[in-house]
């Protein structure tokens, strides 16, 4: 990949895909291809097969879908599995047959088994069932790993990569309580809490389940990295983490304190945790040279300041 490479970056204006394309911009990559979902329906397979056919893309990073929190997901599940389905399918097919030199797909880490060793290894895939409350979300993001596999094996390239990010945080998260991810969502919770003057927050679960962390920019350096290298040995798919976790309990209570929050946490353990514990073994992404540089609590203050001017901007303070 060099600086004239035409890229494609599907949902860039989520999360991860808009801090690609901060990151593409910032190291001098000019040639940037984005459409919003009005200019382009990635589950209108014939729109995506017209628009491979004539915009000559060369790299192609995959960050559109579905994702949701715990609510959400127990919510649409079909939607979910639909929408991802369609997506991943269409532009893993247009993208193969228009040549693209390189594509990365998504995954998740809710792919993993409920139960699994930890750190978990990529060989720890599809050795149990993933935790049911996410169940239809994990389905069709193994699919469209397996995809992106299948693709390598039956034409021998190593076009295609998968990877699995832990839970991202950052700038253009969905910090909507219902559908968002939980740092997300606990920003929001405890924002309007000290703005309203609540005296307690009550959160799902019990907070002991431990989660990894991963702030979008260091995703975003991995998909750079892994375009412009050499990946013809790499074994796919591959993690994306930190390698360090924390309780969401301590992560709740640091959130509160970022946010400056001072009231009581409770917790209904009527609701459901989730998995255990979700941390990655990255070795093989770290092997190839890529290492994570955001320093968890900056990059927490970096994202409730980020929250802060959106409110701002909005001309609300709550």
């Amino acid at each position: 990949m060099n600086s004239d490479s035409s890229i494609y970056v599907a949902g860039h204006t989520g999360l991860i895909g808009s801090a690609l394309v901060r990151r593409l911009t910032h190291a001098g990559y000019g040639k940037l291809v984005t459409r919003t979902h009005d200019e382009l329906d990635l589950t209108d397979g014939a729109a995506v097969d017209d628009f491979f056919a004539t915009a000559h893309i060369d790299h192609v990073v995959l960050a559109a879908g579905r994702v949701g929190g715990i609510v959400e997901n127990q919510t649409y599940p079909a939607d979910f599995m639909n929408t991802n389905l369609a997506i991943q399918l269409n532009v893993l097919r247009a993208a193969h047959r228009a040549g693209v030199r390189k594509l990365i797909l998504f995954a998740s880490s809710c792919m993993y088994p409920k139960e699994c060793p930890q750190p978990m290894p990529e060989s720890a895939l599809l050795s149990g069932r993933p935790e049911p409350t996410s169940l239809a979300y994990a389905i069709s993001k193994l699919a469209g790993m397996q995809m992106c596999l299948a693709y390598n094996q039956q034409y021998g390239e190593q076009r295609f990569i998968p990877l699995i990010p832990n839970s991202a945080f950052g700038p253009n998260d969905n910090f909507d309580p219902k559908s968002g991810h939980v740092l997300s969502a606990l920003i929001r919770r405890f924002h309007e809490a000290r703005t309203v003057g609540s005296p307690s927050v009550t959160l799902w679960g019990s907070g002991l389940p431990r989660r990894e962390f991963i702030h979008a920019d260091d995703i975003a350096d991995a998909c750079i990295d892994l375009l412009a290298g050499d990946t013809s040995t790499l074994q796919f798919p591959l993690n994306v983490g930190t390698g360090e976790d924390l309780s969401i309990r301590e992560l709740a209570e640091q959130v509160a304190d970022v946010v400056g929050y001072d009231g009581k946490i409770e917790w209904d353990t009527s609701k459901p945790d989730g998995a255990p514990r979700k941390l990655l073994d990255s070795s093989r992404l770290l092997s190839f040279g890529w290492k994570p540089k955001v320093n968890f609590r900056a990059g927490l203050r970096a994202t409730y300041d980020w929250y802060l001017d959106e409110l701002s901007a909005q001309g609300s303070g709550t």
